[in-house]
């Protein structure tokens, strides 16, 4: 998910469902789900149906959604480091070359055009490929409008450099410079877009994974295994992720307390909770 939308069209998607009940997260790229009768494949295809992935997150801590954050970060940081080398310079040369028509060297069509192909290809791929994705599903997203900004100003003003429109003279005056059909190119823009979003995506990432590590920690304070009071009036260890509705388990003084439904890990006193 790449966006708040993201987050609603999936959980406009499960409600829909007969019997289920959910709520998504799109800080923590999780959705809390009450089904009724409906299996957990069912709810994953659901969502795999909506453009997504899915799958069952288990109580367990585990190093993969650290790996995920890191990797995710490191990839927007390198697309976003040569968006922001490449976009100055081609911002500068492109608003140059059309404003200043005596500024043209041999070549310079193909140099904006080198310039151009990185940032709107591997810079930008993030935002095609989630267009391509929710294109396939019927859907839009902010990857959308980014994608088509950056695709049509960069498909235009390749055509405009190679194709010169021949309109005539034209007179003097900023009016005049900006309206002329030779200039009215715009590499500029498409290398602004990508830079400003990739730039905000990245951020977004470093706050994400931040704020991940930090509910991880709280996660690791919790219980993970339980003491359950049978009939037998035994007491049993079992794992959290065995504890079932209606089992009786018991809390020592000063010793976690398993998570329930609506609660963060805490402690509890000495007493058979249900």
């Amino acid at each position: 998910m790449t966006c708040a939308s993201c987050a609603a069209r999936v959980e406009r998607k499960l409600n829909r469902m007969d019997g289920v009940s959910a709520s998504v997260n799109y800080a923590t790229e999780k959705a809390t789900v009450h089904a009724d009768g409906v299996a957990v494949e069912e709810l994953i295809r659901t969502v795999e149906r909506t453009g997504y992935s899915a799958e069952v997150v288990t109580p367990q801590v585990s190093a993969a959604p650290q790996d995920t954050d890191d990797r995710r970060v490191r990839m927007l940081g390198r697309r976003m480091i040569v968006a922001v080398v490449l976009a100055f310079v081609l911002m500068d040369l492109s608003m140059g070359m059309a404003f200043v028509p005596e500024w043209h060297f041999a070549g310079w069509q193909w140099v904006l055009i080198g310039l151009t192909l990185p940032m709107v290809t591997w810079c930008a791929w993030p935002f095609h490929r989630n267009a391509f994705r929710a294109a396939r599903h019927g859907t839009t997203s902010m990857d959308t409008l980014i994608s088509t900004g950056v695709i049509t100003s960069t498909l235009w003003s390749v055509y405009v450099i190679l194709f010169p429109i021949d309109a005539g003279p034209v007179g003097p005056g900023l009016w005049a410079v900006l309206s002329a059909p030779n200039s009215a190119f715009y590499l500029d823009v498409a290398a602004g877009v990508t830079m400003f979003a990739l730039t905000g995506r990245f951020l977004e990432a470093r706050a994400r994974r931040s704020s991940g590590a930090v509910l991880r920690r709280l996660a690791e304070l919790g219980a993970k295994d339980v003491s359950v009071l049978r009939a037998d009036g035994n007491e049993y260890r079992i794992d959290v992720a065995d504890l079932r509705v209606s089992d009786l388990f018991v809390v020592r003084p000063g010793r976690a307390s398993p998570p329930t439904a609506g609660s963060s890990p805490g402690t509890a006193p000495s007493t058979p909770a249900r």
